[in-house]
């Protein structure tokens, strides 16, 4: 139900931001999937396919019966939020390229939720988890998921990052270059206890070290998915006795707070993780306000 050249403007508005705004295939799909929803709720809601121009046509309550049917269906709060910022991005988009008013519908606004902090491991939980993980029945896969989990915790890696990790990149040089969200590459240190997890890994490894396969191998030698390190953290996390948030992202979490515990500052901490905003490495790392002015008292010359 949706008019070809709506179909044509969304293609080209992701273009768009793939290109301009570097942004990630993950998002782009994400973006698709959101303006399809909304466009074809729109077209069903009017009964008719909609145009880019009748789109000025768009009122409050237009949006609001398009929140109201996404949360009939399930949608949480913060997915909803983020759908709908999908959707004001497209609009405003159009509202450029077409000369269309379109603020009755921009005004409306998202759906408050409450963003939960992270909850990170203890050094001593982090340490007992990657302590279990690699005792397991078959040796190498052992070691395998303890390179993983090192490599989270001890250069704050996406689970993403570290499954997309090539032979070719070993062995790693001090600073090794992620190509992260959006594109964006960055620096992180390796520390030399996971190298020698990693060289341990690639030891016992049965399908060995070769530089046309995936560092990181399953059961079968093909890449190692991240399912399979879940389950091996989901497994060591039950054998002591920790809560289910603890996750292996949870070990990235780990990375950043235990830095900022140590003195670490948050700008450096933002360029090792590789968010794109301070505010969400503030999140991240759990600093609240209070503690970003006492800080700021402390190191200002006015302060």
């Amino acid at each position: 139900m949706m008019a070809p050249a709506t179909a044509d403007a969304l293609h080209r508005w992701l273009e768009t931001e793939a290109a301009a705004r570097d942004r990630s295939d993950h998002t782009v799909t994400a973006y698709r999937a959101d303006l399809v929803a909304f466009l074809q709720f729109i077209a069903a809601h009017w009964g008719e396919p909609v145009p880019p121009a009748a789109l000025a046509r768009l009122r409050q309550a237009d949006m609001r019966a398009f929140a109201a049917s996404e949360r009939g269906r399930g949608l949480g709060a913060r997915s909803l939020a983020r759908r709908m910022s999908g959707v004001r991005s497209f609009l405003r988009w159009i509202s450029d390229r077409e000369g269309v008013d379109l603020s009755a519908a921009l005004s409306t606004r998202s759906p408050k939720y409450s963003r939960s902090l992270p909850r990170p491991l203890t050094p001593l939980q982090a340490q007992d988890t990657l302590d279990r993980v690699a005792d397991h029945a078959t040796p190498w896969v052992g070691a395998r998921d303890l390179a993983v989990l090192t490599l989270l915790w001890g250069s704050g890696l996406r689970i993403s990052e570290a499954l997309a990790l090539e032979g070719a990149d070993w062995p790693f040089p001090e600073g090794l270059i992620i190509r992260g969200k959006g594109g964006r590459e960055r620096q992180v240190p390796v520390l030399p206890v996971a190298r020698d997890a990693i060289a341990t890994y690639l030891r016992l490894c049965p399908w060995g070290h070769r530089t046309d396969a995936p560092l990181f191998r399953g059961i079968r030698g093909g890449r190692l998915t991240a399912s399979a390190v879940e389950g091996a953290m989901r497994q060591a996390r039950a054998a002591i006795g920790l809560p289910a948030s603890a996750t292996p992202h949870a070990l990235r979490h780990s990375f950043a707070t235990h830095l900022l515990s140590a003195g670490g500052d948050l700008r450096t901490i933002q360029e090792l993780l590789g968010h794109a905003s301070l505010s969400t490495t503030q999140v991240y790392t759990g600093v609240d306000d209070a503690r970003l002015m006492a800080v700021y008292r402390a190191a200002h010359p006015r302060g």
